[in-house]
């Protein structure tokens, strides 16, 4: 996975007016007009984070001990932030999606999330290939107000995914192992039909994309798939910055 969890609104930095930058002009000097905010965007600090999250809904009560169990059962603290899941649950609602599949369950979080923006005969079909992980989740899903809106899928995802009919996911989210990254959007791209969302995660590579210097084989293959996932032309698709980085893509 996954993008890590914020740890909390920081305290306010104060402003100056030295350290507020102006926003350019029409007529400014650079021949950049606003427009062009591309060329004059001011990098995304981590104080514009922690307002972000200090302003996104957090994870309720339920969500919260389901964390603290897994925790508890040494599951890796490596799902998606509640602002990444705020942030899809408003995508699925948008699309009026019913049918989603998920590959990488790990404690079953992202999947509650996202079933919780699906109607009621909405269903979250999530893939998880680790038989502790699927446990784990099977039992807090049950839990759940959602118990009845998901499958967990136990397998390998390139295993399990042919088995899904073509055009029939509304929505696909991928969070799993990097180096299959490529192959899941293949089949993603089958699966979900036209006009349906693939959503990816880790498009930042645990923060460390643009270190030039990384050879870890996961960031490399997040670096693979970054440059692959850019020139799917069946696919809209943007980086969103919230999280360890969310690709947001359209099917065409």
């Amino acid at each position: 996975m996954r993008g890590r969890l914020s740890s909390g609104p920081r305290a306010p930095v104060p402003c100056t007016r030295a350290s507020v930058p102006t926003c350019p002009s029409p007529s400014d000097s650079s021949g950049a007009s606003p427009s062009d905010m591309t060329a004059t965007s001011r990098a995304v600090s981590a104080e514009h984070f922690a307002y972000l999250s200090s302003r996104t809904a957090g994870d309720d009560e339920f969500l919260v001990d389901l964390k603290r169990a897994a925790a508890a059962a040494d599951i890796p603290a490596i799902w998606i932030s509640p602002e990444q899941a705020s942030l899809m649950q408003i995508l699925l609602r948008l699309h009026g999606a019913q049918e989603v599949v998920e590959v990488g369950t790990l404690a079953g979080y992202s999947a509650i999330a996202m079933a919780r923006a699906l109607p009621e005969a909405g269903r979250v079909r999530t893939i998880e290939v680790k038989g502790r992980h699927a446990d784990f989740a099977e039992d807090w899903i049950g839990r759940s107000d959602v118990a009845g809106r998901i499958e967990v899928l136990r397998g390998r995802a390139l295993d399990v995914l042919p088995g899904l009919a073509a055009d029939s996911a509304d929505a696909v989210f991928i969070d799993a192992d990097k180096e299959s990254y490529v192959g899941y959007l293949a089949e993603s791209l089958r699966i979900v039909r036209r006009g349906g969302l693939i959503m990816v995660d880790n498009a930042f590579a645990f923060g460390r994309l643009l270190e030039e210097d990384c050879t870890d084989p996961d960031v490399e293959a997040v670096r693979v798939f970054n440059d692959h996932m850019a020139g799917v032309h069946d696919l809209q698709s943007i980086i969103v910055p919230i999280g360890d980085g969310l690709w947001v893509g359209v099917k065409l």
